[in-house]
């Protein structure tokens, strides 16, 4: 994404600190599984921490890459508050999402934007100074003055305050909601996607982070590869051969600038589609060959997929066989880059009214994660955006937390996210 509820290619198939102690929530979420050891690797379909114990990725979406580049939600709930509800869930891992603007303005713009700029920027002068007070107000650490990146770096701090780990997700580069076919961002050489300034972007945030974030885990390379409408001029072709040129390119960079995060390659088609990948090879691109062997970073790959309800199909046999032919069977390839496998994108209408726990999708999605033993990151945390599309205090359906990021949006929809937390841990023996 975020792609709920409007995704680009719906249909298309063919933090740092003394750590606190974690609570159990009222529901009896068993939140104590201890904290393995950084740095992680990959070991043939597994991750593994530090001392070679499989790490079951349990997680969810944090959005911070929209126009105000800031972390979402801190108008209504202080960054202690959202942590909390996370640690409350059971989630370990947050995927923290952000925008290239924001190293492109730190590294050529005359440096980073103050909370105040970039809330006026983005919501005018008014409604910007308004939302700088409910800001401060529930986090009165924060200055009008501190920088977006000094923001980001607070949410890192509280995170680590609850052994949450973070994995840094590249979703755009420029800021804004994401994702369309024209929106500029789709594809390398697309109107705002400059692969040298995306690439330096990624090293940048990798030193970065591996210099100021306690839990930092992991990084994704770019959300939703897409086809580009745009007819911008200096577009690749959408190909697998052009998608491993900058992949490893990028993967390279990051593992320069921090050898000890993992680093998730995304696939095509808004990320449904990965199996050239995991495979090696594709018919569609003859000239296209992966071995992930060959890089000094093979042993820090992980695969990503992002899954949303695209009514496959109601019959679960059949769910699970399409979304393994387009490569999540990356945990049991023979004969590819067999690799672990997160469904880093899925999610639903969070509303009980809706029903969409109880639907196809989600109960055969949900059943396929548990068997295979995948990690996951629902879509999404947000109960509302600063600002989404041009709507300013956007409320978002699939948001696992209300509008004001108070309490979760719907009780049986919290519920069922509870019980995947507590089957997942338990498929790995926690």
């Amino acid at each position: 994404m975020g792609s709920s509820p409007s995704k680009a290619l719906t249909g298309l198939l063919c933090t740092v600190s003394i750590k606190c102690p974690r609570l159990a929530s009222a529901a009896g979420i068993a939140t104590t599984q201890s904290f393995q050891p950084l740095p992680f690797s990959n070991s043939d379909r597994w991750i593994v921490d530090a001392n070679g114990k499989n790490v079951p990725v349990v997680g969810i979406n944090w959005p911070g890459a929209a126009e105000t580049m800031l972390p979402e939600g801190l108008g209504y709930q202080s960054i202690a508050n959202i942590v909390q509800k996370l640690t409350e869930t059971g989630f370990n891992t947050v995927r923290l999402t952000f925008a290239i603007e924001m190293v492109d303005d730190i590294l050529d713009n005359g440096g980073d934007v103050t909370l105040s700029g970039t809330l006026t920027r983005a919501l005018g002068s008014a409604n910007g100074s308004a939302m700088l007070s409910k800001i401060i107000s529930n986090n009165p650490q924060f200055t009008a003055t501190m920088t977006r990146l000094e923001v980001f770096d607070a949410v890192a701090a509280g995170l680590a305050t609850q052994d949450i780990y973070v994995h840094l997700d590249n979703h755009v580069s420029k800021a804004m909601w994401c994702c369309s076919l024209t929106d500029g961002n789709s594809w390398f050489g697309d109107t705002y996607f400059d692969t040298d300034k995306w690439i330096r972007g990624l090293s940048y945030m990798a030193a970065h982070g591996k210099a100021n974030w306690q839990t930092f885990s992991s990084m994704g390379l770019r959300n939703e590869l897409r086809p580009a409408l745009t007819g911008a001029p200096n577009l690749h072709p959408y190909t697998w051969s052009t998608w491993k040129t900058y992949m490893t390119a990028a993967a390279s960079a990051i593992y320069s600038a921090n050898p000890d995060v993992l680093i998730y390659f995304s696939g095509l088609e808004a990320d449904f589609n990965i199996e050239p990948a995991v495979g090696g090879s594709t018919l569609l691109d003859p000239g296209f060959s992966f071995n992930v062997s060959s890089y000094e970073w093979a042993h820090k790959l992980v695969f990503e997929m992002h899954e949303y309800d695209e009514n496959i199909s109601s019959s679960c046999p059949i769910y699970e066989a399409i979304l393994e032919s387009f490569g999540a069977d990356a945990t049991t390839k023979s004969g590819g880059n067999k690799a672990p496998l997160v469904i880093s994108e899925w999610g639903h209408d969070e509303t009980d009214a809706s029903n969409a726990w109880q639907s196809a999708y989600s109960q055969c999605l949900t059943q396929f994660i548990v068997q295979k033993q995948l990690g996951w990151m629902v879509w999404v945390m947000a109960g509302s955006y600063y600002i989404r599309s041009g709507t300013q205090d956007s409320d978002e359906s699939y948001g696992l937390l209300d509008h004001t990021w108070s309490n979760y949006r719907g009780v049986n929809s919290s519920a069922a996210i509870k019980q995947l937390v507590r089957s997942t841990y338990a498929a790995y023996g926690q």
